[in-house]
C-alpha cells in the first residue's frame, strides 16, 4: 500500500522499514511476515532497510500482532506528477486490484455478521473460499505505473483505499473539474458482487467504500489512453467540467 502511494507523484520506491509488536515474539510467525515484506520490497523494486521489533508481555493476547511501516520514495521535480495539467476531456485508465485491497473491512465484518456467511464457505463464480478473497494480497503497481509513465503523457493518479472512488480521485484533480466513470467498461470481480448482495449497499455506499476491482486510476490524455490494453488497463471514464464523481 505506501509504495503505491508514493508512486502516484511519480516517485520512485526507495526503502521500506516496519514495526512489528507482540506480547510474546513467535520467531517462526514474525520470519513470514518479514518474508511477505521482504517479497512486496523485491516487487517494487525498494529494499526493506531496517525495522523494529517489540515484545510486550500482558499487552496483547497470545497469537495476536501490530503491523505497520512506511515507504520512502524520490522523484525529480521535473518529473513530478500534481495534477496540476489534467484537464476536461483527458481520460481514466483503472488498473485492476486483487481484491478489497485492505480497505473496507468494518463494512466486510458486519455483511458477514448480517449474512451468517463464514469464511471457509466457498465465494460463489470463483473456486475459492470468501475468507481467501478477502485476504488476497494486496497489488503492487509500481512497475506498471512507472512503466506507463515513462512511455504515456500520466497527468494524475490516485490510488484507490478507504474513501473508493468518490474520495480519492477528486484530490488529484485541479479545482472545479471533476469525472464520470462508466462501470459497465470493466467487470466487477464476484467478491464486490456479493458483498453488496449479501449486505444490501447501494452502489453509492459500494464505490464510496471499495475500490470495485480498480486498484489505482491513471489520468492521461486521448492518445496515452490508446496504449491502456498494454497495461492491462481499462479505459473507464474521463475528465468533466462538473466538479464531482459521477458514477453511471
Amino acid at each position: 500500500m505506501s509504495v503505491n502511494d508514493i508512486v502516484t507523484c511519480g516517485a520512485k520506491p526507495m526503502f521500506f522499514l516496519d514495526y512489528f509488536a507482540t506480547g510474546a515474539l513467535d520467531v517462526d510467525k514474525a520470519e513470514q511476515v518479514v518474508k511477505g515484506i521482504v517479497d512486496g520490497c523485491k516487487r517494487s523494486g525498494c529494499v526493506l532497510l531496517g525495522g523494529e521489533t517489540a515484545e510486550m508481555p500482558g499487552f496483547y493476547p497470545d497469537g495476536e500482532y501490530d503491523l505497520s511501516g512506511f515507504a520512502v520514495g524520490f522523484v525529480k521535480k521535473d518529473h513530478l506528477i500534481d495534477g496540476s495539467k489534467v484537464q476536461t476531456g483527458d481520460i481514466l485508465l483503472g488498473l485492476p486490484s486483487t481484491g478489497v485491497h485492505s480497505n473496507g473491512f468494518s463494512l466486510v465484518r458486519k455483511i458477514l455478521e448480517k449474512s451468517g456467511t463464514t469464511l471457509r464457505d466457498p465465494l460463489e463464480g470463483t473456486d475459492k473460499m470468501l475468507g481467501e478473497a478477502l485476504l488476497a494480497p494486496t497489488a503492487i503497481y509500481v512497475n506498471e505505473v512507472l512503466g506507463m509513465a515513462e512511455k504515456i503523457p500520466v497527468k494524475a493518479m490516485a490510488h484507490i483505499t478507504g474513501g473508493g472512488f468518490t474520495d480519492n480521485i477528486p484530490r488529484v484533480l485541479p479545482k472545479g473539474l471533476g469525472v464520470r466513470i462508466r462501470k459497465e467498461s470493466w467487470e466487477i470481480p464476484p467478491l464486490f458482487q456479493w458483498l453488496q448482495k449479501a449486505g444490501g449497499v447501494s452502489d453509492s455506499e459500494m464505490f464510496r467504500t471499495f475500490n470495485m476491482g480498480i486498484g489505482m486510476v491513471v489520468v492521461t490524455d486521448k492518445e496515452g489512453a490508446s496504449a491502456a490494453s498494454m497495461y492491462g488497463a481499462h479505459v473507464i471514464g474521463e475528465v468533466t467540467e462538473v466538479e464531482a464523481v459521477e458514477i453511471l
